[in-house]
């Protein structure tokens, strides 16, 4: 572990301008309404199988990692409809690539790109909006999916990101098509970071292997409102300045700044300008997933490949401050895909493989560290004092949080879980590689 110098006095007392409460009956983005998985619904299930406390199971057609989103009853979700490529394709496609990306990747031959529409009470499948129709589309890793970028729901509008394979709105009561919009980028494994919607503009992390930018777009209209490079990077392949973290909007004092991790910098932004308002080096870290927590003027973020760490970081800086608003970093199994989850000044992560650790905010030390089992790639997410962790083998791990670890229950259904849950009133839902399920009494 590093400690850094303190934070500043002034970062420390200045007021705290937004809340994590929120309808407990919508989920409008990855993570919740603030984005980081604070839910405060009640009744929200402990227990449960396959066979038990499941209101209802939906089969699901394609593939996609994306959570769901829901307001006014109706779950919405994206999937990717796919054909497989021929393996002379597929030979073709990673012609001169290192053999552990050929062992890693798939490709397909087309790919649909939809939504689908759940009603919330019955499990039944409603609306079906195609979006984009991919041909000759380029490999993705195994593990991903064409369609793991989670959308936004605002009103009855759906905004869906497939990374360089479309953006677009679409009305929600109709199903028409609103607008699209393509912004070419090289992902090499394939989309991942989910948009953010703040005021009026749709915000978009497009850290590819071949260019690095982020950018705003009119959620109205698609049209670009601003467009902003990233700092430069030392490694100049390409493949090591690529990332796909989500952004987050936080407001602190006077000002409001979408925080967005990218390879080796950290940077905050003002979120409809794109001016960017502070960077700070963390290293050489790369293809950044995790989305950043902030309580109390601190934001928290995972650093990526290949030495993954956790930095504490004061958000009331201008310029490079590197040397300046650091606090402390830690590199004890911090996660390169699942977000951490912050409460009442402990932070709470579990890693790629299943090591779950609880670290004190105030100066980065590890409270406990405990094996979950399984591998991990969903975030976890909180609900009445208990905190859900879900493995890619279907499994739900329940635990208290505190300073001393303690496992509530621990729950199975079929299939696999790499999309983050949504904790709602007296219910849960759960994507899984072939269905949607809700959690609790019918």
């Amino acid at each position: 572990m590093i400690f850094r110098p303190r934070f500043t006095l002034a970062a420390l007392i200045a007021l705290a301008c937004s809340s994590s409460a929120w309808a407990v009956d919508s989920w409008p983005q990855f993570r919740g309404a603030a984005g980081d998985g604070i839910s405060e619904a009640t009744q929200v299930p402990l227990k449960w199988s396959e066979e038990e406390n499941v209101a209802w199971k939906t089969p699901i057609e394609g593939k996609g990692w994306s959570s769901p989103v829901l307001g006014d009853g109706k779950l919405w979700l994206t999937t990717a409809i796919t054909q497989k490529a021929s393996q002379e394709a597929f030979d073709e496609k990673l012609k001169g690539k290192p053999r552990f990306a050929q062992a890693t990747s798939e490709l397909a031959a087309t790919v649909l790109l939809k939504a689908i529409e759940v009603d919330y009470a019955t499990g039944q499948i409603g609306k079906q909006v195609d979006l984009f129709y991919v041909e000759d589309p380029d490999p993705i890793h195994a593990t991903n999916s064409y369609a793991s970028p989670t959308p936004v729901l605002e009103g009855n509008r759906l905004y869906c990101h497939f990374g360089t394979y479309g953006t677009c709105c679409f009305d929600t009561t109709t199903g028409e098509v609103l607008w699209r919009k393509q912004l070419p980028l090289q992902h090499n494994v394939g989309p991942g970071s989910s948009p953010v919607l703040h005021n009026g503009v749709l915000i978009l992390t497009c850290d590819g292997a071949d260019q690095q930018y982020v950018c705003g777009l009119d959620a109205n209209s698609g049209e670009t409102v601003w467009k902003t490079d990233r700092p430069p990077h030392r490694n100049e392949d390409g493949d090591q300045q690529k990332a796909y973290a989500t952004p987050l909007v936080v407001t602190w004092g006077s000002r409001t700044m979408a925080i967005i991790p990218g390879a080796q910098w950290d940077c905050a932004y003002d979120p409809l300008t794109g001016k960017e308002l502070w960077r700070v080096d963390h290293g050489d870290g790369f293809s950044n997933v995790p989305r950043p927590v902030f309580q109390d003027g601190v934001v928290y973020i995972c650093t990526g490949f290949t030495r993954p760490e956790l930095w504490a970081m004061s958000v009331d800086g201008e310029g490079d401050v590197t040397d300046t608003h650091v606090g402390w970093t830690m590199s004890k199994q911090a996660p390169t895909k699942p977000s951490p989850l912050l409460w009442q000044d402990l932070l709470y992560m579990v890693s790629d493989r299943g090591i779950a650790t609880c670290v004190d905010v105030e100066n980065g030390e590890t409270v406990w560290t405990e094996r979950l089992g399984g591998n991990f790639s969903a975030s976890p997410a909180i609900a009445e004092g208990r905190i859900y962790f879900c493995n890619e083998d279907g499994e739900t791990i329940v635990i208290e949080p505190g300073r001393e670890f303690k496992v509530l229950a621990e729950n199975e259904i079929a299939g696999q879980i790499m999309a983050t849950p949504l904790l709602l009133e007296g219910a849960i839902i759960l994507r899984t590689d072939t269905a949607l399920y809700r959690i609790g009494k019918k």
